[in-house]
C-alpha cells in the first residue's frame, strides 16, 4: 500500500473530536479541494513514516510500498487497541480500497474500532468496506471549492450531490455515519439548506456538521459566527442534529 504516516493523536474534527485516535494516512488522492490542508497526499508517497511513542514526535521513515505488517507492527508499537479509535484517513483512502479493507480487519482483531475518513465518493469501495467499518466520517463536497484532479482549475463546477446521496446509502447499511461540510465565507444558506435536504431524503437522523473552514492554501478568510449561526439554525429546520465545530487540532498544534 501507499502510505505517508502513523501516528498517535486526537481526534481534531468532526462527532468524535477529542477522542483518542491512531491516524493512518495513505497517499493519493482524486480532489483537489480549494482549502486542502494536506496537499502532500494528493500524489503517492515515496516514503512514509510511523511515531515510535506516542505523542513523541520521532518518526521512522521507511520506502513505500509498505506492507501490512509494517503497518500491524506500527500499530502494535503504539498499542491501537487502547485507543478509541483508528483513523484511516489520506488523501482519499477509498483509492486503495484493499489497503482499507485489511486495515481494518487489523484493528478489529486487536479490539479497536476504525474510523474512515473520505470525501464520499467512491460507492462501490464503501460497499466493499463497509461491513468491517465502524464510522464514517463523510464529506459533503461543495461544487464551487473543488473539483476532480483531472478537471482544469478553470473548468465548470461540476456537482457531486448524486454520488454523495449513493454513497451515503451504501454507508449506513453498516456504519455509523455522520456528513461534514466545510464552510468558507463564501458558502451561502441555500447550498448548505440543499445538503441539508439531499441527506435528510435519506435519513434524517444522520447529524450533520458544519465545520468553519481554517483558512489555507486558496482560502484566506474564516466564515464569521453571525453567517454560521445562521447556517447552522436553517439546517437545524431541515434535520435533527446539526453540529457547528471547527477543526481543534489547529488549536493545540497537533499534527
Amino acid at each position: 500500500m501507499n502510505l505517508v504516516e502513523i501516528f498517535a493523536s486526537a481526534q481534531g474534527e468532526g462527532l468524535h473530536v477529542g477522542a483518542s485516535t491512531i491516524f493512518v494516512r495513505l497517499g493519493e488522492c482524486d480532489l483537489r479541494c480549494s482549502w486542502c490542508d494536506s496537499p502532500g497526499t494528493w500524489l503517492p508517497a515515496k516514503r512514509w513514516r510511523y511515531e515510535t511513542g506516542p505523542g513523541t514526535a520521532d518518526f521512522v521513515e521507511h520506502a513505500n510500498p509498505a506492507s501490512l505488517s509494517q503497518v500491524e507492527d506500527a500499530l502494535e508499537q503504539l498499542d491501537a487497541k487502547s485507543y478509541r479509535f483508528v483513523s484511516v484517513t489520506g488523501g482519499e483512502p477509498l483509492l486503495q480500497v484493499e489497503s482499507v479493507e485489511a486495515i481494518a480487519r487489523i484493528v478489529r482483531e486487536m479490539g479497536s474500532r476504525t474510523l474512515l475518513e473520505t470525501h464520499g465518493l467512491a460507492v462501490g469501495a464503501m460497499e466493499r468496506v463497509a461491513p468491517l467499518i465502524d464510522v464514517v466520517s463523510m464529506d459533503w463536497k461543495l461544487a464551487k471549492d473543488v473539483r476532480w484532479a483531472a478537471e482544469p482549475e478553470a473548468g465548470e463546477d461540476v456537482s457531486f450531490d448524486s454520488r454523495h446521496e449513493a454513497f451515503l446509502i451504501a454507508a449506513l447499511q453498516h456504519c455509523e455515519v455522520y456528513v461534514k461540510v466545510v464552510v468558507t465565507a463564501q458558502t451561502t444558506t441555500e447550498e448548505l439548506k440543499s445538503v441539508a435536504r439531499q441527506v435528510a431524503s435519506v435519513d434524517a437522523s444522520v447529524p450533520l456538521v458544519l465545520q468553519p473552514v481554517t483558512p489555507m492554501a486558496k482560502v484566506r478568510e474564516a466564515p464569521t459566527a453571525s453567517q454560521m449561526l445562521p447556517h447552522m439554525r436553517a439546517c437545524e429546520g431541515i434535520l435533527k442534529d446539526v453540529r457547528l465545530i471547527p477543526q481543534t487540532h489547529k488549536v493545540y498544534g497537533a499534527l
